[in-house]
């Protein structure tokens, strides 16, 4: 064991969590044994989760919200017990802050477009500014440029620096009396950043904004308390938090929830309808048009367990563990540049890298024939490529299951890349 690797056992028992992920065992290309380093796009599933799934649609499957009889009353009772333990994972004051959709995307899309079409003091128009950041995933873009494009308010955006943070030295300037709503990552997808929340809230506080937080990059691998973050929405995905795919959450503060318009109409979120006019159901219902994500919330729930068994913050220092170790060794590797923050501080467990000259596509191609699963591309934040005059990146990610010696795998298999491209 080389010296950077000493304390990274005992943290977490890798070996026992492994075992409750099956995809884990699986082998590819005559025989290799997958290691999988993209948590950041989807993260693998517990043998807990695909249960709860398979118990689901073997014993209690049936709409809910409607029925009387004793499955669909039982469907009712796994669904809405997902939220409480949801709530409960994020510490929000209310169950009924907790909205299921069917991704953090759509759970950022309902926010630009409540603001889209509520009355004042939170409507959007031209008059007004909507602020977030280059470092942004599309999906906490393109909502924005949306809303801006259909009420003429201006958009604007913080920079990063040289080292993959966010540039606030104009801070005043980006975020103004003017501003509606800043939209920021807790945690950057491609860069790893952790960014300065506080700072950002108290700046948007000062002049009257909401402020969205993405913290899809965040609710997997760190303790979330949406009460501590003192934000008025935060949204995330349950697929990258070890649940299925298909079910995303979005908090938000009560009295927001009480005075937005709905998003999207149909059955379930309505109090009364006549062909003349409608009212609506009680948030979180007003914002659930529709047969909901059952199944998959009921697999969030148990995702929710399972990682709340381990417990969140031993998840988290296991995870700066690994990347401070990944930091180290990619950075023994001949003419590899991170992209972004180039230490382990102040960033989670996602590395994104150039490798000399050799394109990110062919790089992780050849690491595939070795079963070696990393993402390549600019990983939905062209913003970012584009700022660091990059086409694409290599992503590594890690998660409660990663171990050091994959880490070492890894960076064989860059040595192994760079001598096939000579």
């Amino acid at each position: 064991m080389t010296d950077a690797r000493q304390g990274l056992t005992g943290l977490l028992d890798t070996e026992a969590i492994r075992k409750d992920f099956p995809i884990l065992d699986r082998t590819v290309h005559d025989g290799k044994k997958i290691l999988y380093l993209d948590s950041a796009a989807t993260s693998q599933k517990p043998r807990q989760v695909l249960d709860a799934l398979n118990t689901y649609y073997e014993r209690h499957n049936a709409n809910v919200h409607r029925g009387v009889y004793t499955i669909a009353e039982e469907a009712t009772a796994l669904y809405e017990g997902a939220r409480d333990k949801v709530a409960a994972f994020i510490n929000a004051p209310s169950r009924d802050e907790v909205i299921f959709t069917k991704n953090a995307s759509e759970s950022l899309n309902l926010v630009a477009n409540m603001l889209g079409w509520a009355d004042e003091p939170y409507r959007v128009d031209r008059d007004t500014e909507i602020v977030t950041t280059e470092m942004e995933h599309h999906s906490n873009i393109v909502p924005w440029q949306l809303l801006s494009q259909r009420t003429g308010a201006k958009l604007k955006w913080f920079g990063i620096t040289d080292d993959g943070r966010l540039d606030l030295s104009n801070i005043d300037e980006i975020i103004t009396e003017k501003t509606k709503i800043v939209s920021f990552t807790l945690v950057s997808n491609i860069l790893g950043t952790v960014n300065p929340v506080e700072q950002i809230i108290r700046r948007a506080q000062q002049v009257g904004a909401l402020v969205c937080i993405d913290a899809s990059q965040a609710a997997p691998h760190m303790v979330l308390d949406v009460q501590a973050l003192q934000a008025d929405f935060v949204a995330f995905t349950g697929h990258k938090m070890v649940g299925p795919t298909g079910i995303g959450v979005l908090w938000g503060r009560q009295e927001l929830l009480e005075d937005l318009p709905p998003f999207l109409g149909g059955g379930e979120m309505i109090e009364t309808v006549s062909m003349h006019s409608s009212t609506y159901a009680p948030a979180p219902h007003k914002f659930e048009a529709g047969t909901p994500p059952i199944a998959q919330a009921v697999g969030l729930g148990a995702a929710v367990d399972y990682l709340s068994s381990i417990g969140m913050e031993k998840i988290h220092q296991h995870e700066k563990a690994i990347t401070e170790y990944a930091v180290k060794r990619l950075l023994e590797v001949p003419d590899l540049r991170i992209i972004g923050p180039a230490t382990a501080e102040d960033r989670g467990a996602t590395i994104s890298f150039t490798l000399g000259d050799i394109h990110p596509h062919d790089v992780g191609q050849v690491l595939d024939e070795m079963g070696i699963c990393v993402r390549v591309g600019h990983h939905c934040a062209r913003p970012v490529c584009l700022r660091y005059g990059i086409p694409a990146t290599t992503r590594a990610s890690f998660y409660l299951y990663s171990t050091p010696s994959e880490v070492d795998a890894l960076v064989d298999g860059l040595e192994h890349v760079r001598n096939f491209f000579g």
